[in-house]
């Protein structure tokens, strides 16, 4: 396997605060790997560099070769890498359908705010089709005309997947699906990522223990803004420092 993405020396720095500190990592290509660490580890201002959002101090971010930094995150998202929450404003008076529609068009005509504005989603039958699809993938067909309002939560993270998947990207990055989902709704989105992630290369990142385990092919566990140890979930879980500064053991 290719690494689709891969960051060289990543560094970040607020004045006298080095919040991620010379990271070298490498995403494979259909790898479902997962990102964890303690709070202030350094995870979401590695995935804001690595999406557009902030710009490094030093260091580079490759997507498929080519060298993304400076670019904007819309620009990341057109090159096939998206971020949940980035690009998932959901609109909670518009049903589970109408919200992938528009997904779908915002990506078809992203070029052009006025094509966007003006396109009569009703009326286009290839957008319905792909829509069903996608809304189908995330399972929410008996939800598809309901109201996002209406929506359980576990629901709604479903549906902010339908609309990552809505961009075309190849590579989706996750940030803590699991957050506020009870039992139940963790392992059906376990179920549903894993099944995303046989044709979507995923990085997540997750406090979930059991779902990062039951899920990942490869951890990376970040402390103080460093790589403190990557592996198999098995060589993790076994990792004398990881369980010390992380797992609690």
């Amino acid at each position: 396997m290719s690494a689709v993405l891969r960051t060289e020396g990543l560094t970040k720095e607020f004045g006298g605060l080095t919040a991620v500190e010379d990271v070298d990592f490498e995403l494979e290509e259909n790898e479902l790997h997962c990102i964890i660490g303690p709070n202030g580890a350094g995870k979401t201002t590695f995935f804001n560099l690595i999406t557009g959002g902030l710009e490094p101090t030093e260091g580079s971010v490759y997507l498929s070769g080519e060298d993304i930094v400076g670019k904007e995150p819309r620009e990341i998202v057109d090159q096939g890498l998206a971020r949940s929450f980035q690009i998932s404003q959901l609109f909670n008076g518009l049903t589970v359908m109408e919200n992938i529609r528009l997904a779908l068009l915002g990506a078809r005509e992203r070029g052009s705010i006025f094509k966007f504005l003006f396109s009569n989603i009703e009326s286009d039958e290839e957008l319905k089709a792909e829509a069903y699809d996608i809304v189908e993938r995330v399972r929410l067909g008996e939800e598809a005309d309901k109201e996002v309002s209406s929506l359980a939560h576990g629901k709604k993270r479903n549906l902010e997947i339908g609309v990552a998947l809505s961009t075309g990207a190849d590579v989706l990055l996750l940030d803590e699906p699991a957050a506020g989902l009870t039992t139940a709704e963790t392992e059906e989105l376990m179920d549903l990522i894993r099944e995303i992630g046989k044709d979507r290369t995923i990085l997540l990142v997750e406090h979930d223990m059991n779902l990062v385990m039951g899920l990942a092919e490869t951890i990376t566990v970040l402390h103080n803004g460093r790589v403190l140890a990557q592996g198999s979930p098995d060589t993790i879980r076994s990792d004398e420092t990881v369980k010390e500064v992380y797992l609690g053991e």
